[in-house]
């Protein structure tokens, strides 16, 4: 079985993603600069200098292999950008390296233990970059001949191929005409065809036959007609998770098991066996090991059989960077009686590298404001902005953010071109922050239903010091 252990292709990264407008769609790295020290306003971040530079660091121990297996917790109040600096870290290390982000709560909803949905996070997060030999077919396409039967159901033709240093003509069938069709290959095109695989790329159109046409479209790429030998050995790299490689060889469909989304549990055994083809593969120098990075969002869900799951996890061999979230302060431990700061067990605590997170300032609330109404196309008067700035310093931060886009709405229907304060004050009349909330709830004393708790449960819910 081991010996049999296939990756799939690095196809599977081409699945174009739907863009919209998110909580974080603005972040776009840490925004530090060459020596690690974080600009004011750079790359969707602003203020937490600390906590970036201590983020910048861990990602610099990550590239250079050095943190592989440690732990890193961020804890700080709620809307202190504890989730923006991991998805600016995601950014900044590029898709090469993985990151992967999980929300504590996930692990008990997924129709598998929580180990094995915590094991599945922790290989999603090491990547194998993996070396291949391929012998490939590289030159400026002279003619292509392509001959149909009567019917039309047979197709047969001839592909001519030079470099500079020589020109050969191959016999083509059924499925290289429709691979070459489909790519809309030309005389005049340089192409490139993989021998294994049969996958036709074109690399641009030939210098020589740039004067062949009066008009050009913007995307035509001219490069030089390929020198040398026709066929050559190329190196191929590409990177695979090692759940992806637990997935392929635990299902029969191969690679396509991969996106029919529901993985199920996977078998000890089978992953022994990849583990040790990926080490075999690593003395022989085919593979390498990219140690990745894995975020836990609200990490004080977990309960202490997790804990001590992620205790041993972090001491294997091939463990992630493991970074945490919470807002909690002396908090309950799921599934104990027992209080620990930010409802974490201190033994893992113990582990943890523990970087703070502080509430904005103001100067800092109001550029994360003006960024944010830069990504959702809404253009504030400077009185609105300076009114929702006091806004957010009074409610909260997300509060205040959620409101741009209604205060836009309120603003179309005036057709008005910007927002202003009258129309955040309609948006601050129908829609109620977390203060308000609470003071309409006093009111409406004996009106609403409500359950009287004991001080057990009381303990359970409490969520600071």
């Amino acid at each position: 079985m081991a010996t049999q252990i296939s990756t799939g292709t690095a196809e599977l990264r081409d699945i174009a993603k739907m863009e919209r407008i998110g909580a974080h769609s603005h972040i776009r790295g840490l925004g530090l600069d060459d020596r690690l020290e974080p600009r004011a306003n750079s790359q969707g971040m602003v203020g937490q200098a600390k906590a970036r530079k201590a983020a910048g660091m861990a990602l610099k121990l990550v590239t250079e292999k050095h943190i592989s297996g440690r732990a890193m917790l961020f804890a700080g109040p709620p809307s202190t950008g504890k989730t923006a600096i991991a998805l600016g870290m995601a950014q900044t290390l590029g898709p090469d390296v993985p990151f992967t982000m999980i929300a504590a709560s996930e692990v008990f909803s997924l129709a598998m233990s929580k180990t094995e949905a915590l094991t599945q996070a922790f290989r999603r997060s090491i990547g194998v970059r993996i070396k291949e030999e391929t012998e490939i077919i590289e030159g400026e396409v002279v003619e292509i001949q392509i001959d149909r039967s009567l019917t039309g159901a047979t197709k047969t033709g001839k592909l001519t191929i030079k470099t500079t240093d020589m020109e050969t003509i191959y016999d083509l069938g059924t499925k290289m005409i429709d691979s070459l069709t489909k790519e809309k290959i030309l005389a005049g095109d340089v192409i490139s065809i993989d021998k294994a695989s049969g996958k036709v790329s074109k690399l641009g159109r030939s210098f020589a036959r740039s004067r062949d046409y009066d008009a050009m479209g913007a995307d035509t790429k001219f490069v030089q007609c390929p020198d040398g030998e026709i066929q050559k050995r190329k190196e191929v790299v590409h990177t695979v998770s090692l759940h992806e490689i637990d997935v392929i060889n635990s299902r029969t469909q191969g690679f396509l098991a991969l996106f029919a989304g529901d993985t199920g549990e996977i078998k000890p055994e089978l992953r022994n066996q990849i583990n040790t083809k990926v080490a075999e593969w690593r003395e022989e120098g085919k593979a390498e090991i990219i140690p990745g990075v894995l975020f836990i969002d609200e990490v004080h869900m977990l309960d202490i059989e997790c804990f001590s799951f992620l205790n041993r996890a972090l001491e294997n061999d091939l463990a992630p960077l493991v970074i945490m979230a919470s807002n909690r302060g002396m908090a309950r431990i799921r599934g104990t009686n027992f209080r620990s700061p930010h409802g974490l067990p201190v033994d893992l605590l113990d582990r943890v590298l523990i970087v703070s997170t502080k509430p904005y300032e103001e100067d800092d609330i109001k550029q994360i404001i003006q960024i944010r109404c830069e990504e959702e196309d809404v253009v504030l008067t400077p009185e609105a902005l300076s009114a929702l700035t006091v806004m957010a310093t009074q409610t909260t931060l997300r509060y205040a953010l959620n409101l741009i886009s209604c205060a836009q709405v309120l603003a179309r229907k005036r057709k008005a071109e910007k927002v202003d304060v009258e129309d955040l004050r309609r948006g601050y009349v129908y829609f109620m922050d977390e203060k308000r909330s609470v003071q309409w709830l006093k009111e409406q004393q004996g009106s609403l239903m409500f359950e009287v708790i004991g001080d057990e449960a009381k303990d359970s819910m409490d969520v600071s010091a």
